[in-house]
């Protein structure tokens, strides 16, 4: 009887043993730490590029203004934008304009400096004639001085007078004439005014043919109709736009790693394939603009020329606007990882970190970047081929911890 109640003690002891250590165990899968989700990405080897992207345009490399070479009445213009002139071309025609509208006190004002100026005319030729007479009469005193002279008759002194009495009648008819002269010419300027006044002398067949200086589209015409101009008023654009370039505004910021020869992509212009372009010249100076929100940026222009062939770009015009891409780095062969990977160091300053799966743990690993864009970095150390690495890391991630792939929802 004793023996059969140790028997039924043992057995209780046994299963009370047997739930305890089962409540243990649930008690532990259900408070153990579950691995974490999270997603992945294979390391893999391909092209690595950073670019800086701005929006340009294009703009004739050359470009002519045609403007107007005197003061006219301009005829109308019958080019319009898009045609093509061939140098030496007449492109424009302009003719003298009609004298302006005088008041009858202002006319009689022109033609009484008429009469002044004949009068002038008249007293001049006089004054001439006077000073002939008397360098006539100069001249036969410094004959016959000489003369007197050379038998002993007068001094020396009398002589010298005579001969200087003789230059001062010189110089004073060469300045009756210049006088006269300058009469006549008073007289020819009134006169022309008062012709001006008059109906029917602007000499209506008298036109000034404005030529085109290269073979080239027209770009832009400011004035087509008719009307009087002013002296170097613009009447053309003219330019080949066959010869582009492109002009892109730059931050500052970007502009400093921007080099000429530098390769540049031209994308969003319209076209079916994307043209190949360099950079030209970086500008010096900088300007102030005024972006979208309001913000003051510091920006350069940065200049290209198209490396694509006129024909793949036939469609473009000037003045168009297009995106421009600019390949600041290009690396072929680079060990790539989606830029989310990677992350600064927590536990060293300045260097750069990622996680990678191993054994179903997440181990962190120290890498050297040697340069991001907005979809890839490039590693040069710390990762290997292949490896698979934890995109976009949750805070509770940590080096040792347990992980598992996340299951992505079928589409």
């Amino acid at each position: 009887m004793k023996k059969n109640q140790e028997t039924m003690n043992t057995k209780r002891l046994l299963i009370a043993a047997a739930v305890t250590a089962s409540v243990v165990a649930v008690l532990a899968w259900a408070f153990a730490p579950r691995p974490q989700a999270v997603e992945l990405a294979t390391v893999q080897r391909g092209l690595f590029e950073r670019t800086i992207d701005e929006d340009g345009k294009t703009r004739v490399r050359d470009r002519y203004v045609v403007a107007a070479p005197l003061a006219g009445r301009l005829e109308r213009i019958t080019l319009r934008e898009g045609d093509r002139v061939e140098a030496q071309q007449v492109v424009a025609r302009l003719a003298p304009t009609l004298a302006p509208m005088l008041d009858a006190r202002t006319v009689a004002e022109l033609r009484e400096r008429v009469g002044a100026a004949e009068a002038q005319v008249r007293a001049a030729g006089a004054r001439a004639q006077l000073a002939q007479v008397r360098q006539s009469q100069a001249e036969d005193e410094w004959q016959r001085n000489q003369a007197l002279a050379q038998q002993g008759f007068i001094s020396e002194s009398r002589l010298t007078s005579a001969r200087l009495t003789r230059e001062a009648a010189l110089r004073e008819q060469a300045a009756a004439a210049q006088e006269l002269e300058t009469a006549r010419h008073l007289l020819a300027q009134a006169r022309a005014a008062v012709r001006a006044t008059q109906p029917g002398d602007s000499a209506p067949g008298l036109l000034f043919e404005v030529r085109s200086p290269i073979a080239a589209q027209v770009l832009r015409v400011p004035q087509t109709s008719e009307g009087v101009v002013a002296l170097g008023t613009p009447l053309m654009e003219l330019g080949d736009t066959a010869d582009l370039e492109i002009v892109a505004e730059l931050l500052t910021s970007d502009a400093v790693q921007v080099q000429p020869g530098m390769p540049a992509r031209i994308e969003r212009w319209g076209g079916p394939q994307v043209l190949e372009a360099r950079v030209k010249r970086v500008e010096p100076g900088a300007f102030t603009k005024v972006s979208a929100l309001g913000v003051e940026e510091q920006r350069v222009e940065v200049l290209l020329e198209l490396a694509s062939s006129p024909a793949e770009r036939a469609a473009l015009g000037d003045g168009y606007r297009v995106g421009v891409r600019l390949v600041a780095q290009s690396v072929p062969d680079a060990l790539l990882v989606p830029v989310s990977a990677v992350f600064p160091h927590p536990e060293q300053p300045g260097r750069m970190a990622a996680f990678t799966l191993r054994d179903g743990r997440a181990l962190l690993r120290t890498v050297e970047v040697g340069g991001r864009n907005g979809v890839h970095a490039w590693v040069r150390q710390g990762l290997d081929e292949a490896e698979q690495v934890i995109v976009y890391p949750p805070p509770n991630v940590h080096d040792g911890v347990r992980v598992q792939p996340r299951k992505r929802n079928p589409r």
